[in-house]
Formats: structure tokens, sequence, C-alpha cells
């Protein structure tokens, strides 16, 4: 069900689990056989790279959700997708910058799958950020040289390692609120849950906050199915005030993580991921994250 080179999706954001997602693969039971389910989809790297073999994918975000469809459907492939960013970065270049406004204009006006992923590979830090009319609003990188034949090539061979995990199962995507997601889920099924991290400083398509955070707890609380929530634990300045109060009865393991917020070394902090479950996984892989946690906090 899963493979050792852990693929990184086309779609760029902030908090992106790739460097997670072994951590992640090594608590799904080796038995699984039901449907993985995601009810915060974001880039996908979780999925594409446990590879179910039967999935529903949903987010919030039609964006996202239409990218990927596109992909499914062929619409999107390695060789379309040279093609179309080739040509916008050919004009992005000659405009020296400015042709990435038209792009968003016109993305705003029409939603186009491609628009998307040209504004997220070259906009401001890889962001995904949409104003309250639903209009993406990050500004331009300031790179008129952006697709360079080797980073086209290394965006298709994502989409082509994306176009390779959707062939291996059947997989749905759904623009829907997290909580419809939830309610499908049966006692064969392991939902992933990786929403917006509550009390940090975050974009989401909808917004997120103490509400959705308590709906998310109760539904989790009451589903059948196992479910595997990622959330932030603490850092050195202080700790998530939610762990306690609404995941502190299930099973949790800790990680250290690097984010980047910014450009400068001086942001780079180390994060104490967690990883919270309604099923217990091995005592040592325990052990030794919770020994891990207590060496930095020393």
């Amino acid at each position: 069900m899963s493979i050792k080179r852990t693929i990184v999706p086309p779609i760029k954001s902030q908090g992106i689990k790739t460097k997670l997602v072994p951590w992640i693969k090594d608590i799904v039971p080796e038995n699984f056989a039901g449907r993985w389910i995601e009810p915060f989809m974001g880039t996908g790297v979780v999925a594409f790279n446990i590879r179910p073999r039967k999935a529903l994918l949903a987010d919030s975000n039609p964006h996202l959700v239409s990218f990927y469809k596109a992909i499914a459907t062929g619409e999107i492939n390695s060789t379309i997708a040279k093609g179309f960013l080739e040509k916008e970065g050919a004009e992005l270049l000659k405009s020296n910058g400015e042709h990435y406004y038209t792009v968003r204009e016109r993305f705003n006006r029409d939603g186009a799958p491609l628009d998307f992923l040209f504004l997220n590979r070259s906009c401001f830090n890889g962001m995904i950020r949409f104003n309250r009319k639903g209009g993406f609003n990050v500004p331009f990188c300031k790179k008129p040289n952006r697709f360079s034949k080797a980073y086209i090539t290394k965006i298709c061979n994502q989409i082509q390692g994306v176009v390779d995990a959707l062939a291996l199962g059947d997989y749905e995507f759904k623009c829907q609120d997290f909580s419809n997601t939830i309610r499908t889920a049966n006692s064969n099924d392991i939902i992933y849950c990786d929403p917006p991290y509550i009390a940090r400083h975050t974009d989401y398509f909808n917004g997120w906050g103490e509400e959705q955070e308590r709906v998310l707890a109760k539904l989790l609380g009451s589903t059948s199915a196992r479910f595997i929530l990622s959330t932030w634990h603490s850092n050195k300045y202080r700790a998530n005030p939610f762990i306690d109060e609404l995941w502190a009865d299930y099973f949790m393991l800790t990680r250290e993580h690097f984010y980047h917020l910014g450009g400068k070394e001086d942001n780079r902090n180390v994060m104490i991921e967690a990883l919270i479950t309604n099923f217990e996984t091995s005592y040592e892989e325990k052990k030794a994250a919770t020994t891990k946690q207590m060496e930095i906090f020393q």
C-alpha cells in the first residue's frame, strides 16, 4: 500500500506534511483495507504517499479540489502542464513579472486549475491565501525568471507522481465542509485530519477557530472509524491549549519539526508536532517519541 520514496505534490502550501509523511505512514495499520478519508485534503501529500486502494479526499477550498480532479480526469497531465508553464513563464519573464497579476486576475474570474498551479508556484513564499470574497490575493515572488526549464520539469514530474498514485486506486475528490466528510466514515475507514493549526497564524479558505476545533473534536469523538489527527503540541514559547482540553483522552505521539515562516533563518523554530489517534500504535514508537520530546525541553 505504501512506497519508500516520498512523493512531493505539485501544489505547495505552508505547513505541508512532506517531511512528516514517513512518520504518518508508520502508524497506519498494516491490515487497513477500508477507505482513506481526508476532510482537509490540502495538497494531498499524505494520501498520495499512503496510496490506499480507495480514498475520499475533500476540502472546502474548491480550487484544490478542481486541480486534483483535473489530474484525475486527464484534463491536466505532465505534457499539458509543460506547455502551459512554458508559455506563461515566457510571458512572465517578458513582462518583468507583471504578467503574474494578469494571471491572478484571470484566475479570480475563471478559476482555471492551471492558472492556480501557475500562481501557486510563482507567488510569495508558496502561500495559499484568499480574501473574504474568495479571491486569491498573494503577491508575486519578484522572480520573473521563475519558470526555468529545470523548474518546469520538476513540477511536471510531480504531476506525473500524482497521476501514478491515482492509477493504483479509486480516488474520489469532493468540495465540501469537513463535517460532511467525517459523517460518511464507517468502522472500516481511517480518517486523516490535518486542519489548520488552532491558535496559530494560519490562513484557510473558510477560516478556522475555536468553534471549528470543538466541532471537529465532537465529530471525531463520535465516529466509528479510526482516526489520525495532525496538530501542533508546543514550542519553546507556548503550548497548544486545546491538547489537554479536547484531545487528552486519546493516544498521542509527538515529534519535533521545523517550520519556516518567512525567508530569514531567525524565523526557523522547532515545533513539537502531535499525532492523535483513537487506536493504539506500537509502544516502542511512543516511548521513543516521548523521550525525544523530553530531551528537547530539558
